[in-house]
């Protein structure tokens, strides 16, 4: 591939963005094993970038995202493929089946297990290591850091939840990953606006990052964000839509901005 698997943004605040979902890019030889549906990589949190670079910008935050698609490996499931919500349907850390339950791969070229774990050391392991040293990074500077994962999905999907997703749903792995004063702050944030539906640790509690890498003990907390798409692009078309998304963003860096003030 020409393009780097990982960008680094690095920035002067203690507050890392994470993106994992962002990047859409199938390396060729994977693309060619796959439906013609599947290599649109449709399932990807489009424009996620968009809505993020100029509040990281902004604020001093690093921000740290991939080119390819979770499609080739899901940088937020852990490396050895256990469940994050058991008993529910998800898809998987190297997915065969997209989020509305077609499969990805053309019958019998489905990946096997040996080249799941090339995966994982080739794409996997790179986007976590350098996520890790940022992090140190940002504590070593700054005496504490804060990770914000930034998420979008459709606002309806069915095989994941039923109805239609609220706007903002907010993840902090039901209070483990942030202090209690973090999680305060941001609910506040959200109850103080009346243009988005908002839920606090629902469907969405917090994926692999936001589990693994919050340790507030260890001076680290961490947030996940999922974004219902319809609140700032045209989930048919894909087309991002500036003006439907300005409110979105500006509730978003209201959001970042709370990550920044001190316990």
């Amino acid at each position: 591939m020409d393009q780097p698997i990982i960008t680094l943004s690095r920035g002067t605040a203690p507050l890392l963005i994470s993106l994992p979902h962002d990047g859409s890019a199938i390396p060729a030889d994977i693309a060619a094993r796959m439906t013609p549906q599947a290599r649109r990589s449709l399932d990807t949190d489009w424009h996620v970038g968009r809505l993020y670079t100029p509040l990281a910008e902004a604020l001093g935050a690093s921000v740290l995202r991939p080119s390819l698609s979770r499609y080739v490996v899901d940088l937020n499931r852990p490396a050895d493929g256990h469940a994050l919500y058991p008993g529910q349907r998800e898809t998987g850390l190297v997915p065969t089946i997209s989020f509305d339950g077609t499969a990805l791969y053309v019958e019998g070229d489905e990946p096997d297990a040996g080249e799941v774990a090339r995966r994982v050391a080739q794409y996997w392991q790179p986007y976590h290591e350098a996520l890790a040293d940022e992090l140190a990074r940002l504590v070593r500077e700054h005496g504490h850091a804060v990770l914000w994962e930034g998420h979008s999905i459709r606002s309806r999907v069915p095989m994941l939840f039923d109805g239609r997703l609220p706007d903002f749903n907010l993840g902090t792995a039901d209070g483990a990953s942030c202090s209690a004063p973090l999680q305060a702050r941001l609910d506040a944030v959200l109850r103080g606006q009346g243009g988005y539906s908002h839920v606090v640790n629902g469907r969405f509690k917090g994926g692999y990052i936001t589990r693994h890498y919050g340790r507030p003990a260890a001076n680290v907390q961490a947030v996940q964000l999922e974004l219902a798409q319809c609140t700032y692009m045209d989930e048919d078309s894909l087309d991002f839509l500036p003006e439907r998304a300005a409110g979105a963003q500006a509730l978003i860096g209201e959001l970042l901005r709370a990550c920044l003030a001190a316990d």
